[in-house]
C-alpha cells in the first residue's frame, strides 16, 4: 500500500502509540456486554501515522461491546483544490466514505462514524453557512455538526500547535456571526480549549442559548509547561469553571482526553503501560467532578483515539471508565455509555 504524502501535523499535547509497548497490558475486559458509543475519535493517514478504519475496527475489537462512533475533525484529508473555505469539506466526504464502508458489514457490527462532526472556519461569519451546507450535503445526512478549536495559551510549551492560534477567539464578533449559522442548520459545535478559556465558552453559550454545544476532554485541564506540578492548585479553578459552565443547559461534556501529556501525567514514560486500575485513580477527580456537575445524561465517555491511545489500549481506556462509572445506577452507565452521545448527534441506530 503506498503510503500518504501528508505532513504530519504534531500537536505537541500528545505521545504517538506504540503498538508493542501497548501490547505489554492485556486485560479482561469489564462488563463486556454494556452497548458503547463512542463520541470522540479521529481517522488519519499522514506523517508515518496512520489511523483509518481498520485500526480502529482493530481497537474496537478488542472486547468491549462498541454499537457505533462519531468521528471528530482532526484536519484530514482536507481538498487539495478549490477554494479555501470549502476544503474541510473533503474531510466530510472522507469520514463519510469510512462511514460506508462500516455499513457494508464488512468491518464488524459497530456504525464507525454514525455521525460526524466536521470543521468550518467560523471567522467567515455570514460566510460559513454555504460551507455548512456542502458539509451537510456531502455527509448523506452523518453530518452533525462542527468543531472550530479554540484552544490556546500564551505559553507555546502548553499550547503546541495552537500557540500561533487567535487568543479569545470565541470572544470574536465576526466568529459568533458564523456560530449563529448552527442552530439555524440544526447543527452542533464541539468545544476544544484549555481549561483557562473555559469562562469564554460559557459567555458564548449563554449568549446563544438554542446552540447545542459539547465541552471535549474534560475541559482541557492542563498540567504541563507553566502548569507542570500545580495540580493542586490548578484543580479547584478548574473545578469552579465547570461548575459554572454546567448551568448552561445547552451544553453537555465529554468525558475523556485524558491520557494526552496535556494532563501532565507520565504514564508513557513508563516501562509497562498503565492498568484501568491506576487510570481510573488518575482520573476520577475529574471525570466525577464533571458527571456530577452536569449529571449522567448530560455526560459521555469518549477514546479520544488515537491521541490518547499514546498512554493506553482501547481495551484498558474503556476498563478505567468502567471502574469510575461502578457506582452508578443502570440508568446513569447507561447514558455515561451510549444514551447521552446517541441523542446529542441524533444517531440512527439499528
Amino acid at each position: 500500500m503506498a503510503a500518504s504524502r501528508l505532513p504530519t501535523s504534531k500537536s505537541g499535547l500528545y505521545t504517538d502509540p506504540r503498538p508493542d509497548w501497548l501490547a505489554q497490558r492485556k486485560e479482561e475486559v469489564l462488563d463486556s456486554a454494556r452497548p458503547i458509543v463512542d463520541p470522540h475519535h479521529h481517522l488519519w493517514d499522514r506523517g508515518g501515522q496512520r489511523y483509518l478504519i481498520e485500526e480502529i475496527v482493530s481497537d474496537i475489537a478488542s472486547g468491549h461491546n462498541v454499537i457505533a462512533t462519531v468521528y471528530v475533525e482532526a484536519r484530514s484529508m482536507y481538498r487539495a483544490q478549490g477554494p479555501e473555505a470549502l476544503r474541510p469539506v473533503g474531510e466530510v466526504e472522507f469520514a463519510n466514505g469510512a462511514a460506508a464502508m462500516s455499513a457494508s458489514g464488512g468491518y464488524g457490527p459497530a456504525a464507525v462514524c454514525a455521525g460526524i462532526v466536521g470543521h468550518v472556519n467560523l471567522l467567515l461569519g455570514e460566510g460559513a453557512r454555504p460551507v455548512l451546507e456542502a458539509e451537510i450535503a456531502a455527509s448523506q445526512d452523518r453530518f452533525r455538526g462542527i468543531r472550530h478549536s479554540s484552544a490556546w495559551d500564551a505559553d507555546a510549551d502548553v499550547a503546541g500547535m495552537y500557540a500561533t492560534r487567535p487568543k479569545g477567539l470565541l470572544l470574536d464578533s465576526t466568529f459568533r456571526k458564523g456560530f449563529a449559522c448552527l442552530a439555524p442548520l440544526g447543527l452542533s459545535f464541539d468545544a476544544w480549549l484549555f481549561h483557562p478559556q473555559i469562562g469564554e465558552l460559557t459567555d458564548l453559550a449563554r449568549a446563544f442559548p438554542d446552540t447545542r454545544i459539547v465541552l471535549d476532554h474534560c475541559g482541557g485541564p492542563a498540567g504541563i509547561g507553566s502548569y507542570a506540578n500545580r495540580r493542586e492548585e490548578i484543580f479547584p479553578a478548574w473545578k469552579r469553571s465547570i461548575l459554572e459552565i454546567a448551568k448552561c443547559p445547552n451544553v453537555v461534556v465529554k468525558l475523556g482526553g485524558l491520557a494526552m501529556r496535556l494532563l501532565g501525567y507520565d504514564f508513557h514514560e513508563r516501562p509497562l503501560p498503565p492498568s484501568s486500575e491506576e487510570l481510573a485513580a488518575a482520573w476520577r477527580p475529574y471525570v466525577e467532578t464533571c458527571i456530577e456537575a452536569f449529571g449522567p445524561q448530560r455526560s459521555m465517555f469518549e477514546s479520544n483515539f488515537p491521541p490518547d491511545k499514546g498512554q493506553c489500549s482501547y481495551q484498558v481506556i474503556f476498563n478505567a471508565f468502567k471502574r469510575i462509572a461502578a457506582p452508578c445506577s443502570e440508568a446513569e452507565k447507561t447514558a455515561l455509555f451510549s444514551k447521552t452521545a446517541t441523542d446529542f448527534y441524533r444517531l440512527k441506530l439499528g
